[in-house]
């Protein structure tokens, strides 16, 4: 039997916080006041002040000597360097899986691969919740992922990325609807370089999808620079 803890209070309010960061209820460059949120939540100071330094190592907001917490801005240079590294992480998981595991457990990758799908043709692409939706699926194919490779480091690694990832994946998804069509056929493509065990095919897909995902942020930011 496994013993899993539930989460801890500032854990809690760092996942509220989170979310409302990555999709954008609270903008770039606004300041998160600890008085309000322990007033608005009704717990502790010290319970927002920890839950900050969460976000903080999360690389959703920013914190200043006598200015407080900031909702962290994005920018070329910070997308740049997000997606330099977490296309090459997300292809070193993806190697592991092929490498460790066939039969059975990829099977299991492409029933998570149809969940994917199912979820983007269940809901509707102009809903206020579609995007929402379709990133908690995908991020289901990487979390079983993370059960066939058994590797704590490449997991919490990646997992602490996630945020980050999630707010720029809502962005994208928020401007360019069609990218929810363009999800599914990754998703297709990756479970059957999965299945067919082809490392390289895989990490092209993973590859392709990223600089995908990296061009389409980076346009929307540029879009903001210039409006």
């Amino acid at each position: 039997m496994t013993f899993q803890a539930p989460d801890s209070l500032s854990e809690q309010i760092a996942q509220h916080l989170g979310q409302r960061i990555v999709t954008r209820e609270l903008k770039p460059g606004s300041r998160i006041q600890e008085l309000k949120v322990s007033g608005d939540l009704n717990v502790s100071r010290g319970s927002v002040r920890e839950a900050l330094l969460i976000l903080q190592r999360r690389h959703l907001v920013d914190i200043f000597p006598r200015r407080g917490a900031v909702v962290s801005s994005l920018t070329v240079a910070s997308v740049n360097n997000l997606y330099d590294i977490y296309i090459d992480l997300l292809c070193m998981l993806g190697r592991k899986v092929i490498e460790r595991w066939s039969g059975d457990e990829l099977g299991g990758v492409m029933r998570r691969v149809r969940e994917v799908d199912a979820v983007i043709h269940a809901v509707n692409s102009t809903g206020p919740d579609a995007a929402e939706k379709v990133i908690d699926a995908g991020f289901g194919v990487m979390r079983y992922a993370y059960e066939l490779v058994g590797n704590p480091f490449l997991e919490e690694t990646l997992e602490n990325f996630r945020p980050a990832i999630s707010r720029t994946y809502f962005a994208a998804l928020e401007s360019f609807r069609e990218g929810i069509d363009q999800t599914a056929l990754f998703f297709q493509q990756l479970g059957e370089a999965a299945l067919s065990g082809d490392a390289d095919r895989l990490q092209s897909a993973i590859c392709a999808f990223g600089e995908h995902q990296r061009q389409q942020i980076l346009s929307i930011l540029r879009e903001e620079e210039s409006a």
